[in-house]
């Protein structure tokens, strides 16, 4: 069994994700830098006594993230583990936000990036993707169609895709 955490400790780290290391699957050498998470706890009085509670916070997940998604959080802790594993090379399918923070967080960590994504999908959405040097391809089909190629891709090569062969690792950030 490990060590036991006082809450004084905790509070006294940087306001992040990593605060709550111990907890999470990614050895210290293989964490994300970015400064991601800790979004804040808002009291919601009024809505509170709607419901019928005595208190009710709201988490207020559109803020404290660097490509301004919550999933920055999830894909910090799938592209640290991806670094333990050893993957030079990530990617994800998306519709956006995902391929966004994949993209930001392997420029972070010096991976190389390649997101796949339906060929309609709107090119506003993947702006940001490009600025950050990831391998964008557009595939002739439906979300779910570039979701399985992405896996007959992680089977065939040594990649790491965060909604794939890392999504353990992807849900263990949320």
């Amino acid at each position: 069994m490990g060590r036991l955490l006082s809450r004084a400790e905790i509070e006294s780290r940087p306001q992040n994700i990593w605060r709550y290391a111990e907890l999470l699957p990614v050895a210290a050498e293989h964490r994300s830098g970015l400064p991601v998470g800790f979004t804040p706890l808002l009291e919601a009085p009024k809505l509170a006594r709607r419901l019928g509670a005595q208190k009710l916070h709201l988490k207020n997940d559109s803020v404290c993230f660097p490509t301004l998604s919550f999933k920055d959080r999830v894909v910090a802790v799938a592209l640290s583990q991806a670094k333990a594993f050893g993957f030079d090379v990530v990617g994800c399918a998306s519709t956006g936000n995902l391929a966004n923070s994949v993209a930001a967080q392997a420029a972070r960590l010096g991976l190389e990036a390649w997101i796949f994504v339906p060929s309609d999908l709107e090119p506003a959405k993947l702006l940001a993707t490009a600025v950050y040097g990831a391998h964008l391809v557009r595939v002739d089909g439906t979300y779910d169609q570039v979701n399985r190629l992405c896996a007959e891709i992680a089977e065939d090569r040594h990649w790491g895709f965060v909604n794939v062969n890392l999504r353990a690792y992807y849900a263990e950030g949320s």
